[in-house]
């Protein structure tokens, strides 16, 4: 009998381990809520004014609000989050918010994937871009990381967002333009 309770408490702490690992699955990437973003860097520019140019996108929206978005594909969350944030951006362009998105990726077709989409999808605000795939140096971009979306305003975060390959869904892009009124400024 004892050992029979022994054995079922070992499940037990077995199956509690396994559980709380899975509930810790959500993956860390990118600069988070509360720090300072200070490190310059330049993605090729698909669209937008420096269409074809290594740009700073970080540089050209200064301390205006921002939705920067590190992404590993295209998907149809992402597609559908992008022009949510293009018509955002369009309808906040009195306070001058900006937004792109960094594709890290060394896929040699994804320049004319996002030529495409920039077309297909009309984009007039979201600048789309390339950059290797570790990411920006300084941006803590996690390899496990398929998209990561990060708020920020007066070069602060104020929202991080990161999902890993497939997790990102319907609902958590809905979560994502909920928290876009933390970079506005308060009408």
């Amino acid at each position: 009998m004892k050992l029979h309770r022994i054995a079922m408490l070992s499940l037990a702490l077995c199956a509690s381990v396994v559980l709380a690992e899975e509930a810790g699955t959500a993956v860390k990437s990118g600069p988070q809520k509360g720090e300072k973003l200070t490190t310059p860097f330049h993605p090729l520019n698909v669209n937008g004014e420096k269409a074809g140019e290594k740009n700073c996108l970080f540089c050209e929206n200064g301390s205006n609000p921002v939705a920067m978005i590190f992404a590993r594909e295209v998907s149809p969350q992402l597609t559908s989050l992008i022009e949510k944030l293009d018509a955002c951006t369009a309808k906040n362009k009195g306070c001058k918010m900006g937004s792109f998105v960094v594709f890290c990726s060394n896929d040699e077709e994804l320049e004319g994937k996002l030529k495409k989409l920039a077309k297909d999808k009309e984009l007039k605000k979201v600048v789309l871009s390339i950059d290797n795939p570790a990411g920006p140096k300084g941006y803590k971009v996690s390899k496990d990381a398929d998209v990561t979306v990060v708020l920020y305003v007066d070069r602060t975060v104020k929202a991080n967002f990161a999902y890993k390959k497939g997790e990102m869904k319907a609902g958590d892009v809905e979560k994502v333009m909920k928290a876009v009124p933390t970079i506005l400024p308060s009408e």
